[in-house]
């Protein structure tokens, strides 16, 4: 059998893999269950408006993202956002109100009361926790930074990113870096600081601060051009149904139709979402399966993309959005200035906004019906943005199954992927469901995934 590997998936993970098995030659195949690739990552087009349908941007957190775009020659098409849409808001009393971004910034703030400023000095002398703890984020904060900076920072922060609730959510799984920087500074305040140049050295960028960027045509223009260059071993519409292993010699059987294939590979990568690869018959002979991939809880989530009439909205959208906390009471988890951000995201005279619902503060409503969605949102930009007209321009896409939630107790899937891997040379496991939940971090998982693959392949031939 000719070394060649199966990448399970055809997300941005997968592709960015299978791009990396492409460039050195490597056989392989990707089977992809559904009839596209790009998994969330998907832009609609519309009457002079861009909608998109999961993520908003691409952060440059690694010279590997910067590389792998200077790579498919993505130059002319990337735009970086506006400078001056930096700003962000947030909620407090009804009113949308700029986050601070300087030393003076925070101490003028009106987001926060004098006794919650002075409350972060205590930061200077908290003790370092013990290193095996698993504390949920919210912990972490009210021992280090206080409830006001829980209620009004850390949650809409949260419900922004992992669309997740602080209560569950660990802080050494969901945020590991925050963990290994108060486990090796002690103080978060001075970590920040020395962490900082250690991060410049590597070419490394903290997320807040990394360059945000997109492309004219929107984010699906990356899984397009990595698409045209693998598509001569691309399966779609070609769901895995059972993954087995004879010896060294993997097996990897498909449904084409009324039919099923096998195909057989020397390595296996799977990349697609934990609840798909759980439902996949697991016949290796190891005594595993792969159906406890069906535990790791995903939230559920409504972007609901609205373009208004410039006229029709009241605050300047001079940022890049705004973040609302669950003491608010307000129904959606946020809303992106697209228009502020990007250009040519609304026709003339018209902006962009992306709002989104649910999450773990509110399932039921992003589950709820599109009529129910529209009618809360528009309520809720009425509060926050002065919004005095209907939407001309409405994009829906719910996902119930949006979000991995790395909470308390993550650690043991992570322990047991590893075991699997060990038990089973040849597999791999990667995507947001193990190596972080952002576009950037897919990208690198993919990226490290394929020079992983590469090795494999080189020490079997």
């Amino acid at each position: 059998m000719t070394p060649s590997v199966a990448v399970i998936g055809a997300g941005i993970t997968g592709l960015t893999a299978a791009f990396r098995l492409h460039q050195q030659g490597v056989p392989f195949t990707i089977y992809e269950s559904g009839s596209r690739t790009g998994g969330v990552i998907q832009t609609t087009e519309r009457d002079g408006y861009l909608a998109e349908h999961g993520p908003n941007t691409l952060l440059e957190t690694s010279p590997i993202i910067k590389n792998l775009l200077s790579e498919l020659d993505l130059g002319q098409e990337q735009i970086y956002s506006d400078p001056l849409a930096e700003k962000r808001f947030l909620v407090r009393d009804g009113q949308v109100l700029p986050m601070p971004s300087s030393v003076t910034g925070w101490i003028t703030t009106p987001l926060f009361s004098l006794p919650a400023k002075l409350r972060l000095l205590g930061d200077f002398v908290q003790p370092r926790p013990p290193a095996d703890l698993d504390e949920t984020l919210a912990s972490f904060v009210l021992r280090r930074l206080g409830r006001e900076f829980l209620d009004y920072a850390i949650n809409p922060f949260v419900a922004g990113i992992y669309a997740g609730n602080p209560e569950r959510l660990s802080l050494r799984e969901a945020f590991p870096k925050l963990f290994e920087l108060e486990q090796r500074y002690r103080s978060l305040f001075l970590g920040n600081f020395l962490g900082a140049r250690e991060r410049r050295k590597t070419g490394e960028v903290a997320k807040s601060n990394a360059p945000k960027l997109s492309f004219r045509h929107g984010l699906s223009t990356l899984p397009h051009e990595l698409t045209k260059l693998i598509r001569h071993s691309l399966r779609i519409d070609s769901p895995v149904i059972r993954i087995g292993k004879v010896g060294k010699t993997w097996t990897v059987t498909i449904r084409n139709g009324d039919s099923l294939e096998t195909h057989e590979h020397s390595s296996v990568l799977l990349a697609a979402s934990a609840f798909q690869l759980a439902g996949i018959d697991w016949k290796t002979g190891d005594g595993d399966s792969l159906g406890w991939l069906a535990e790791i809880h995903y939230a559920p989530v409504t972007s609901l993309v609205l373009g208004f009439s410039r006229s029709a909205i009241d605050h300047p959208l001079d940022g890049f959005g705004v973040l609302v906390p669950a003491k608010e009471n307000i129904s959606i988890l946020g809303a992106i200035f697209n228009s502020s951000l990007f250009p040519d995201r609304a026709p003339k005279d018209h902006i962009t906004l992306t709002c989104y619902l649910g999450g773990m503060r509110d399932p039921e409503l992003a589950l709820a019906s599109a009529e129910v969605q529209l009618k809360t949102t528009i309520l809720s930009l009425k509060k926050l943005l002065g919004v005095s007209a209907q939407p001309t321009f409405i994009h829906r896409t719910a996902y119930t199954r949006a979000i991995p939630q790395y909470e308390v107790g993550f650690g043991k899937y992570r322990e047991r992927m590893k075991g699997l891997e060990e038990k089973n040379p040849g597999l791999l496991l990667a995507g947001h469901f193990r190596d972080g939940i952002s576009l950037s971090d897919s990208i690198l998982s993919g990226h490290r995934a394929g020079l992983k693959l590469i090795d494999l392949n080189n020490q079997t031939n």
